[in-house]
């Protein structure tokens, strides 16, 4: 009778096992996507509501370039931008090397930890109003936060998920999906044969980025600071999920 409860029991905890590495290889293919939403609401809030891209650090040297060019007044932002997403990117380094984690454990902790940067960025925003003056210190601190947020997305895909395509720089993105397109629809030897999987998560970022740049529109329209709400909300989201597929 010993024997029978022990086999039953490693069995039930066999399948436990496999329908948690199940679970957790499900949500590593929907979660570029949501990170692409994410990043598309960050980015059209800060540009919106701040006058910075948050995710695109290329648009802020492009912008600086051509205020300087111009003679204009460039947002203090705008440059501190630069730095602040290369020590983001560091620190993010170097909590996943102080951690010891890798693989589905190190992804969780820099889930959270973006979680938890979009979460102050809300509550700074909505207690100060950045907004009102974004080429401010208070506008600065709160574009700032975002940038770290994003630098953090970028930083946990390279260490988290390195196959995955990148979820807020859409050109290589449109690119895959223009050559899948295509090599789909021509009668020839597909150029890109192989990648048909990788081309259709491209566009799938591709919808996700623009869902959130429009859904981002309409937030800081009629919700003004409140809108950084959604993407914290969407970014505690696989957070909560990894947790509970974990704990099972």
């Amino acid at each position: 009778m010993k024997v029978l409860e022990a086999t039953i029991e490693v069995t039930e905890t066999t399948r436990l096992h496999s329908w948690h590495l199940e679970h957790v290889a499900h949500s590593e293919r929907w979660l570029p996507t949501m990170l692409s939403v994410i990043a598309g609401m960050v980015d059209l809030i800060g540009f919106l509501s701040l006058g910075i891209f948050t995710a695109h650090i290329t648009g802020n040297i492009v912008v600086i370039g051509a205020l300087v060019v111009r003679h204009n007044r460039v947002n203090p932002a705008q440059i501190l931008a630069i730095p602040v997403f290369i020590l983001a990117v560091a620190g993010t380094w170097l909590l996943a090397r102080a951690s010891g984690r890798s693989g589905p454990g190190l992804l969780r902790l820099l889930l959270l930890v973006q979680f938890l940067l979009l979460t102050c960025v809300l509550i700074f925003s909505v207690s100060t109003k950045p907004s009102a003056n974004p080429d401010g210190l208070i506008g600065c601190i709160a574009a700032m936060m975002a940038v770290s947020a994003m630098a953090c997305q970028f930083a946990l895909l390279r260490l988290g998920l390195p196959v995955a395509p990148s979820t807020a720089v859409m050109t290589g993105n449109l690119t895959n999906a223009v050559l899948s397109f295509l090599d789909t629809t021509s009668r020839t030897q597909r150029l890109t044969a192989g990648h048909t999987a990788r081309s259709n998560a491209s566009l799938h970022l591709l919808v996700g980025f623009f869902g959130g740049y429009v859904v981002a529109a309409a937030a800081v329209t009629y919700l003004g600071d409140w809108a950084w709400s959604l993407p914290a909300v969407l970014a505690g989201v696989p957070v909560a999920v990894r947790m509970s597929a974990e704990n099972l």
